[in-house]
């Protein structure tokens, strides 16, 4: 995501709800058999599910955006990690008609973002096992605790969907938190004229009595936070960039012009990531440009980033970055976000001072001295210790994360810094990472320097550190 283009509202720091308890089953041995109702994110605690980790998604959706419209079935494949009499999805709103666990019919029933699921046949520990709903309804607009509006967001001709961090679970019941990463097949049938664009790559479309449907696969394992929807009236440019990778890119009718002129540099942008960041973790590339009114703020949705309006070359920096430092290696909590947003935070400084701009030396110091008067709140918190859900898209988790970045960068110097990198983003290619293994990876591979300094006053301490 990017802060420099996200709407920011004063907001009251909300207090820790505490949650629900969870209905308990156990078996004769007095085991509980029961996955949790959250997956213990420290921020939102109610996101995800224990007891299972999901394998595949497949979605059979149809839209009708007159009506405001959806429904479909969701195919959940899922391998349990304990013993299930029953376990939870996601799902805010919609109505749900039917839940098979197995081809079998299941009992549920909901409580707030909790679709509780009772299979016929308790699930062993290890079992792979197919979960469907079928459901139906107005898909909903959700409110972060920071203000900013996720999840289904109707458009003059359409929807885009934006999941981050809990949006997803608008628009098809799962397991959603960041932890639980799968592979998609996504189907979507809207009405003859308007495109539907996902994730992955476009397998068919097909039209038919009026309506057509686009089938689209991610065969690399995906966050359901970075999964997208987007349909509208998109002008579609297919390529491929010089080393063949599939380029996708939809951009909005009314932006045809100032979109497609700003993602001229695509191609050169991937190509300078590489170099810097290691392979390109995925199959396809591209983006998603829709008006500026259309949302908030711009994100890294996994394969083509979604762009409120035209893009400058920053921004596009920033977002494709995170194909590499959010997507590939995903934080594994929302406490984490700083490894996503500071790494892509400091591929735009780099990217300046590659351009003849400004050295990120020379940003470091200028944010240093200043940057208060940009950044209200950059010296209010830690980037690895945000005080509330409220702020984990606050300016010290883009800003200063980036500055921890370069105090490592400073410690190895050059050759040794995109090593790491490099290093770090094979290390934990398509998984997920904590801060605590960041922190352990870096003193790993360079035994012989001290960070405690780094860790303890910039990563970890309060208020504005001592002059670097």
């Amino acid at each position: 995501m990017s802060r420099s283009v996200r709407l920011v509202r004063s907001v009251a720091v909300l207090t820790a709800l505490a949650l629900p308890a969870a209905l308990t089953a156990c078996d004769s041995g007095g085991r509980k058999d029961t996955g949790d109702a959250g997956a213990g994110d420290p921020y939102f605690p109610k996101a995800g599910n224990g007891g299972y980790d999901v394998r595949h998604y497949a979605l059979d959706l149809a839209y009708d955006p007159a009506a405001h419209r959806l429904s479909g079935t969701a195919r959940v494949t899922a391998r349990a990690t304990q013993r299930l009499a029953a376990f939870d999805l996601d799902l805010q709103g919609m109505e749900v008609e039917s839940v098979t666990v197995e081809g079998a019919a299941a009992p549920f029933d909901r409580e707030g973002q909790e679709l509780t699921v009772r299979p016929e046949e308790r699930l062993e520990k290890g079992e792979t096992f197919e979960v469907a709903v079928r459901y139906a309804g107005r898909p909903e607009t959700i409110t972060d605790p920071d203000g900013s509006r996720e999840g289904w967001l109707r458009t003059a001709d359409g929807a885009v969907v934006l999941g981050q961090p809990t949006g997803s679970m608008a628009w098809f019941p799962g397991n959603h938190h960041p932890s639980d990463k799968a592979t998609y097949d996504i189907t979507v049938t809207v009405p003859k004229g308007l495109t539907a664009v996902s994730n992955g790559e476009l397998r068919s479309e097909r039209t038919t009595g009026g309506r057509t449907a686009f089938t689209w696969r991610t065969a690399e394992p995906m966050a359901p936070h970075v999964a997208t929807l987007a349909v509208g009236r998109y002008g579609v440019t297919r390529s491929s960039t010089p080393d063949g990778l599939p380029v996708y890119v939809a951009v909005d009718t009314t932006q045809t012009d100032a979109g497609r002129a700003a993602l001229v540099r695509l191609p050169e942008v991937m190509e300078w990531a590489e170099y810097n960041f290691g392979p390109y973790p995925f199959s396809s590339t591209g983006a998603i440009v829709d008006r500026p009114e259309d949302s908030e703020y711009a994100l890294e949705t996994q394969n083509r980033p979604v762009f409120p309006g035209a893009p400058d070359t920053g921004l596009l920096v920033h977002e494709i970055a995170h194909e590499w430092f959010g997507n590939s290696v995903t934080p594994r909590t929302w406490q984490d976000m700083w490894l996503s947003e500071g790494f892509a935070t400091y591929a735009e400084w780099l990217w300046t001072e590659d351009e003849g701009g400004a050295t990120a030396e020379q940003t470091f110091q200028a944010l240093y001295d200043h940057g208060e008067d940009t950044y209200d709140d950059l010296w209010s918190f830690p980037p690895a210790k945000q005080p509330s859900a409220a702020h984990v898209s606050g300016d010290p988790v883009y800003q200063r994360g980036a500055m921890v970045i370069h105090k490592i960068r400073r410690t190895l110097g050059d050759d040794a810094f995109y090593d790491l990198v490099q290093g770090w983003t094979a290390a934990h290619r398509h998984g997920n990472a904590d801060t605590d293994d960041f922190t352990a990876y870096v003193e790993e591979q360079a035994p012989d320097k001290d960070f405690d300094a780094i860790w303890d006053d910039w990563l970890y301490g309060e208020g504005k550190p001592a002059r670097p």
